[in-house]
């Protein structure tokens, strides 16, 4: 998987994004993008990882605190997302 075009490397700081493996790595880009990201960098991850995957990756988090899990569930589940 080459990287997603609009996630911004300052979101990935620590890593070599030329060896950054965005497909293994993905719960990782998850995280930072519903953590830090803007509305295109959330546009960019739903083009580039499924709802189910992000889901997952919301419910496996320990990094991400509840009320963030419950605003981006909400939002992944609106019609605002199904017009992206």
């Amino acid at each position: 998987m080459a990287k997603p075009d609009i996630i911004n490397s300052a979101l990935l700081w620590e890593y070599d994004l030329d060896k950054f493996n965005y497909e293994k790595s993905y719960k990782i880009v998850i995280e930072r993008v519903l953590e830090r990201g803007n509305l295109f960098q959330w546009k960019e991850m739903l083009a580039t990882y499924n709802k189910e995957k992000i889901i997952e990756t919301i419910e496996w988090s320990a990094q991400i605190d509840n009320r963030d899990k419950e605003f981006a569930k909400l939002f992944l589940n609106s019609r605002f997302v199904d017009a992206v």
